[in-house]
């Protein structure tokens, strides 16, 4: 049985957002000092696909349904809670403010996202006035970004990833701004990308441009992959899902958008991996070992964005070697001398009774050892 084929492979993809009211509760759910229960909430909850080689995926859905969260996922711009991702090649994602300091001007930032996709300055100056001409957002492009209109950080944002040259191009919402002149530009550059063999993820609400350039579509329904499969066929059934919900009052709308909501807030990963778990058992029966493989599948390429033990012991040891650098610093001894005779910086060893002459009172002196 030959090899599947792909560019990029999504298994069992999921990820959580902890919903923390301050910056202090994420800084405690961080370290682990705080344990009470936290709101959750699941944006993909088991997203699995393949994209292939030279193929265009468009992802739809409404608002709010996990399309952007698991573009960031294939771009490596945030990791997944669970689940394998696995991309051949260097990914290039164009979003707006995706990857631009707005600090910095556009020539910049041109100059910066070049470098972190490995490019060499030569090779950045060479193809610099490309870019610039293709952005055509004129003399902004010597300006901070943070004063760019949205459709001129998709301009500059698109012209930085086309000609990076990426193995996949991921668009996400990119071309939803701008005007028609530069949307057409756009259109040209994909579908010379396209005649290139390279792979595309088209993220989007315009269904008439998934429909011009994707192959297939997956549609991403309140977290979980609702559909996949040629684009005629899916956007068929998501204009049909969107004309019954249009239909609905404004009362059953809220209810619907709720009961989803409830669901991503309430979703359970591990009764999730037991039914994987259940599913796999059925496929391979002669596989003994399912639960393990479908844990490791799970769990074996995930970073984990809450310190783990070893590492709260390291940071605790840190911290008591701060400490007591700083006890050191004060008390004006040198390294050397505390690590030899650490007690007696800090305990008397003589007493001298000092008589004062003006009031006929004595008072104890304190002398360490090493004094004279």
């Amino acid at each position: 049985m030959a090899e599947e084929q792909y560019k990029i492979k999504v298994q069992n993809v999921t990820k959580e957002y902890d919903l923390f009211k301050t910056q202090t509760d994420k800084l405690k759910s961080f370290f682990s000092i705080n344990n009470r229960n936290v709101p959750h909430f699941w944006s993909l909850m088991g997203v699995s696909f393949t994209v292939k080689p030279g193929e265009a995926l468009g992802i739809i859905g409404v608002n709010g349904s996990g399309k952007s969260t698991i573009s960031n996922i294939i771009s490596g711009i945030i990791p997944q809670t669970t689940g394998q991702v696995d991309v051949k090649g260097d990914t290039s994602i164009v979003a707006i403010n995706s990857g631009l300091k707005k600090n910095l001007t556009g020539r910049e930032n041109i100059r910066l996202k070049s470098l972190m996709q490995g490019l060499t300055n030569p090779e950045i100056d060479e193809m610099m006035d490309d870019i610039i001409s293709f952005a055509d957002i004129g003399d902004f492009v010597d300006q901070p970004v943070k004063s760019y209109s949205s459709g001129m950080k998709s301009r500059l944002g698109f012209a930085i990833a086309v000609h990076i040259k990426p193995d996949i191009l991921i668009i996400d919402e990119a071309l939803s701004v701008g005007d028609d002149t530069f949307y057409q530009k756009c259109v040209d550059k994909i579908s010379e990308f396209r005649k290139e063999g390279k792979t595309i993820v088209f993220v989007s609400h315009a269904l008439k441009q998934v429909e011009l350039l994707c192959d297939r579509v997956a549609w991403i329904n309140y977290g979980k992959l609702k559909e996949i499969g040629p684009t005629e066929a899916v956007i068929k059934q998501y204009r049909q899902f969107t004309a019954w919900f249009k239909k609905l009052s404004k009362k059953d709308k809220k209810k619907f958008e709720k009961q989803q909501k409830d669901i991503q807030k309430h979703f359970d990963i591990n009764a999730y991996e037991q039914e994987v778990v259940k599913q796999t058992a059925a496929e391979h029966p002669d596989d003994h070992n399912v639960s393990g493989e479908v844990k490791h599948r799970f769990y074996s390429s995930v970073i984990s964005e809450k310190m783990t033990l070893s590492s709260k012991i390291l940071s605790f040891a840190v911290a008591l070697a701060v400490v007591f650098f700083c006890l050191v610093n004060v008390s004006g001894h040198r390294i050397s001398h505390v690590v030899a005779k650490p007690a007696s910086l800090f305990k008397p060893t003589k007493v001298l009774e000092v008589p004062n002459n003006r009031t006929h009172e004595t008072k104890l002196v304190y002398k360490n050892h090493h004094q004279k």
